[in-house]
């Protein structure tokens, strides 16, 4: 039991919120309650958050139809080749270490760079524009440059030159040398020494480090760049929180503020009084109540597909999924949160938000449950790196390799385009509601990461999916097999809640992460 937030006596924790407080029902007070409770009370604008004002069902789409979610935004790459030319003295060293000496070296050079960045650009599964190639002797001149100016990321082929002038770009920057992919390039000898140290034995070079060198092995390119279009994706981005912000077990103003500050994040609240009011239109709308029923009868007419709980509340989570959508359509985004998603929205949607969570997750949306901004910004980069949905859950404790991971909201289409097989059931601590119990593969890759409460320390952890089993806790259910130490694992867990993706995508994490000051621990 978390000590920093005691039961109170004789109470038993029926849900995953650690507070011990009933979220359906209104405090008369706020004697006896935490900081956290209290400022889970607050306004919006009393935490910082702006209030999304002015829905309206009736904006938009018509109600037969259904928005639909605007792409990631692609990655603009900057390709540079920096090299230099040298004439031959007698007498003296005249040339540098470098297999490019000359024009005419430098114009073949050229020709291969831009058969790399072709096949580079056809490799890429995610989105991904590169400009023109420079080829330069002045890295001078790069910085009037409008595509250099509008590049989110350098692609510098570094050969000989002047690298401070890159420097002085402050722009993402990836360096790619060449050992025998080519020419052999004189910073293949001297880029640690002479430009990332700067003669000392400590890295000088701000937002510059070994991690951002490349030799010969253009995937090696591909993951970095896969990365910071994520970190693209996930920085400075808007994000609709319904009920307000939170964070587990934490105060809700010092995660909001965290979230401000590493990642420029921008909450918008809906309140649930507006919520119920869209809902209520759309409940009064034939062609809304039309269209949930025509989704209900496709979902369930998919022979992988088990219905364990009453139709109605497929229906309802339709319904509320459509609003849902309308509601991200008018804030411009396409993400959206619940807070108080185990109690308050039961009533006032008539079904739980699990599955409406999943399937906006299957169509392309990001949604979380709980409103944890401790953990919302990772998932939103992995799933922002990978073009895969992320699985939100409750870790449990790791024991011989295994830990078993669990929540009510899995996605279904967790490789981004296939639907696994699931159980439409109850949510399990209401047993009310539709909620998802997605059988994802055994055998599966997949990738943890484990956020802190500080916005400091991430942990990787790589696993595969051993079984899926069915405990009475949340509903998709994943034993997920490692292989760093039991004990180990347990002592570096930090936070609480995990996300979990298909794939292994440690090194973008890391790569992505390091960039808004958090260090990713990877474990195993």
């Amino acid at each position: 039991m978390d000590t920093r937030h005691p039961l109170p006596k004789g109470k038993v924790l029926t849900h995953c919120c650690p507070c011990g407080h009933d979220h359906t029902a209104s405090p008369q007070g706020v004697e006896g309650l935490d900081r956290r409770v209290f400022l889970g009370g607050m306004s919006g604008a009393a935490l910082g958050i702006a209030a999304l004002s002015g829905l309206s069902w009736a904006s938009g789409l018509q109600s037969a139809e259904l928005p639909t979610p605007p792409p990631r935004k692609p990655l603009k790459v900057k390709p540079v080749f920096l090299y230099q030319v040298y004439q031959k003295t007698p007498q003296t060293s005249w040339r540098p270490w470098g297999g490019v000496q000359t024009e005419d070296d430098a114009r073949v050079e050229v020709a291969r760079i831009n058969g790399e960045l072709q096949a580079l650009s056809g490799k890429a599964d995610f989105p991904l524009e590169i400009a023109p190639l420079t080829a330069t002797r002045n890295a001078g001149e790069l910085a009037a440059m409008p595509d250099v100016q509008q590049a989110d990321a350098l692609l510098v082929y570094a050969c000989d030159g002047d690298l401070s002038q890159l420097a002085a770009l402050k722009k993402d920057t990836i360096f790619f040398l060449r050992h025998k992919s080519g020419p052999v390039y004189l910073y293949y000898e001297i880029i640690s020494p002479r430009f990332l140290r700067q003669h000392t034995d400590e890295l000088k070079v701000a937002g510059m480090d070994h991690d951002d060198v490349v030799v010969d092995d253009c995937d090696e390119v591909l993951w970095r760049l896969r990365a910071l279009c994520g970190l693209k994706n996930t920085r400075n981005t808007r994000i609709v929180a319904v009920g307000g912000a939170g964070g587990w077990a934490q105060p809700s103003q010092v995660i909001i503020e965290l979230v401000k500050k590493v990642w420029g994040m921008e909450i918008l609240e809906v309140s649930y009084p507006d919520l119920k009011k869209m809902i209520e239109d759309a409940r009064a709308d034939s062609a809304a109540m039309a269209l949930a029923e025509q989704r209900t009868d496709a979902y369930l007419s998919d022979p992988h597909v088990s219905m364990e709980t009453d139709r109605v509340f497929l229906r309802n989570a339709f319904v509320l999924e459509h609003v849902f959508r309308k509601i991200m359509q008018q804030a411009d985004c396409r993400m959206i949160t619940v807070l108080h998603c185990m109690g308050t929205i039961m009533p006032v949607a008539e079904t739980s938000a699990c599955m409406v969570l999943s399937t906006l997750n299957d169509g392309g949306y990001l949604a979380f449950c709980e409103s944890d901004f401790v953990l919302i910004p990772a998932g939103i980069l992995m799933a922002s790196i990978s073009g895969r949905p992320p699985f939100m859950n409750d870790p449990t404790y790791p024991h011989q390799g295994v830990i078993t991971l669990a929540h009510c909201t899995a996605p279904r289409k967790m490789n981004g385009k296939d639907a696994e097989p699931v159980r439409v059931m109850t949510h399990f601590e209401s047993d009310y509601g539709a909620a998802p119990k997605v059988e994802m593969s055994n055998g599966t890759v997949v990738t943890n990461i484990l956020p802190d409460f500080k916005s400091q320390r991430w942990v990787g952890l790589l696993g595969e999916i051993v079984a899926h089993p069915f405990l009475p806790i949340c509903r998709s259910q994943i034993d997920v097999a490692f292989k760093c130490d039991s004990n180990l694992l347990a002592e570096r867990m930090p936070g609480f809640h995990w996300m979990t993706i298909y794939g292994d995508y440690l090194k973008e994490a890391a790569y992505a992460a390091k960039r808004v000051g958090i260090q990713v621990e990877i474990l195993g």
